[in-house]
């Protein structure tokens, strides 16, 4: 994903940060899709800290 693709510098913060937010969605989704393609429930959580409880925990 190429930053320059996504933001530019006549973007106010706010605008930055929801056309980041889009794309993180848009990969998520795609990999997501790619991941039921081969049989797979998910690709990877949405939280990074998911990876690092227990089912039991969380």
């Amino acid at each position: 994903m190429n930053a320059s693709t996504i933001i530019n510098d006549s973007m106010s913060l706010e605008e930055k940060l929801a056309a980041i937010d889009a794309a993180m969605a848009n990969a998520q989704q795609q990999a997501d899709e790619d991941a039921r393609a081969g049989g797979l429930a998910f690709a990877a959580p949405l939280d990074p800290a998911d990876l690092t409880m227990c089912d039991g925990c969380q």
